[in-house]
């Protein structure tokens, strides 16, 4: 049985386990997805035959060329999702009661369940009220933080916590909910337009250097949904 709850302090530290490893979890499937892509085979080749001919036909040296070149573009990818996590600790998720719930256009709340005689956190999703820019005052809400434990999955519970921030929103009267994803989180993507969420930009912006995030293949997906 879960019971999905507002947030409290005393599930902070639960609350950022859950949150790195969800976030985590997608970098070896990012570093997968940009290693067979076109352009990535491509340089690799190039990496590798290039090294090979220019040193010698040294196969020594052309691994070694190749290695470095995959390492580069693991440590991007790693970089991707693990710099998110540490500008999100060191952000909102450092102070949740007075970034989330100080407000009431904003709210974060937690999905939890009793395992083995022990309450356990299984997953979290956090709503943001912001201003509608033209539409005559209306706020909309964004969904952050939407995670669900890999110990918890296929179980329906990234619908229900997405239920309960839409539900949140229609109450405060927002006009309608807004999140960002990333392109390699497969199924999250199939979740929100299963949920009606239509995909409305694609971009790279991001807090990481604009390299990194183009060493790994990666767009951001922003969906909305009207309510």
């Amino acid at each position: 049985h879960i019971v999905i709850r507002r947030y409290q302090p005393s599930d902070r530290e639960a609350v950022e386990r859950v949150f790195r490893e969800g976030i985590e979890e997608h970098i070896n499937p990012a570093f997968m997805y940009a290693m067979t892509r076109p352009l990535h085979i491509t340089v690799s080749l190039f990496i590798y035959i290039g090294a090979y001919v220019m040193g010698g036909q040294s196969v020594v040296l052309a691994l070694m060329s190749g290695g470095a070149w995959i390492g580069l573009v693991y440590f991007c990818c790693h970089e991707f999702y693990a710099g998110y996590v540490r500008a999100r600790l060191n952000t909102d998720m450092q102070d949740i009661p007075g970034y989330y719930l100080s407000n009431p256009d904003n709210c974060f709340w937690v999905a939890e369940a009793e395992m083995n005689g022990r309450p356990q956190i299984l997953g979290m999703v956090a709503v943001e009220g912001k201003n509608d820019p033209g539409s005559d005052g209306k706020k909309y809400g964004e969904v952050y933080r939407m995670i669900v434990s890999s110990s918890c999955r296929r179980a329906g519970l990234g619908k229900r916590l997405a239920n309960t921030a839409e539900d949140f929103c229609r109450e405060r009267g927002f006009s309608k909910i807004e999140l960002s994803t990333s392109s390699t989180q497969k199924a999250a993507v199939a979740l929100y337009v299963k949920l009606g969420f239509k995909l409305i930009l694609v971009h790279t912006r991001s807090e990481n250097l604009q390299w990194i995030v183009w060493m790994t293949r990666a767009t951001i997906l922003t969906m909305e949904k009207n309510i």
